[in-house]
């Protein structure tokens, strides 16, 4: 199984002003890395952390045979899925019609089953025999949830407040767990594997 990023997020969960505000920044003197490395590190990190898209982006999943039942789909929440490939038993390419399979996106992770009365096609077996190209993400950052929101602006305000990887001189105390880490715990998706 692979999973390839085809179409990244074309906008972040937050802005730039939610960082630096959360941030207490002022000016713009750091808004290159706010715009270029750290919002988007941090939508990366709770993205990892939670197993979710939060943006709409689209993904390429390849798996070596269809599997018995169903195809889940990662990186939920699943919008919609635009195509399934599969090699044939003669080697050659086809797509399959979308009347012979059912998209179920209200699960926590999406899935792709056969059709009523339907079944999964022959296909070859390898590398790359079955293709699914799909869009997750809760879409537009209004409709990211807002504990992820806070998650990454803690996250964005600890890199621009801490820039070095070690602190000498001072008394350093850490957030307990449930205060910053705990805010994605509600959208973690490995539990449901």
């Amino acid at each position: 199984m692979a999973l390839t990023l085809i179409t990244p997020p074309a906008t972040e969960p937050i802005t730039v002003d939610e960082a630096k505000l959360a941030a207490t920044a002022e000016g713009t003197a750091y808004d290159a890395q706010f715009t270029g490395i750290w919002i988007p590190s941090a939508r990366e990190q709770a993205e990892h952390r939670t197993g979710r898209a939060l943006i709409t982006q689209t993904w390429k999943l390849t798996l070596e045979s269809f599997p018995a039942l169903a195809i889940i789909l990662p990186r939920p929440p699943l919008q919609s899925v635009t195509h399934i490939k599969y090699v044939d038993v003669n080697g050659d390419l086809q797509t399959l019609d979308a009347a012979d399979y059912q998209v179920v996106t209200e699960a926590i992770k999406g899935y792709v089953q056969p059709a009523y009365g339907k079944q999964w096609p022959a296909c070859r077996q390898g590398p790359g025999a079955v293709q699914v190209t799909f869009v997750a993400g809760y879409g537009a950052a209004s409709a990211v949830p807002r504990s992820i929101k806070v998650w990454m602006q803690m996250a964005v305000s600890t890199w621009y407040q801490q820039r070095e990887g070690i602190v000498t001189g001072t008394i350093v105390n850490q957030l307990p767990r449930d205060f910053f880490a705990a805010l994605l715990d509600a959208y973690r998706t490995d539990e449901f594997i």
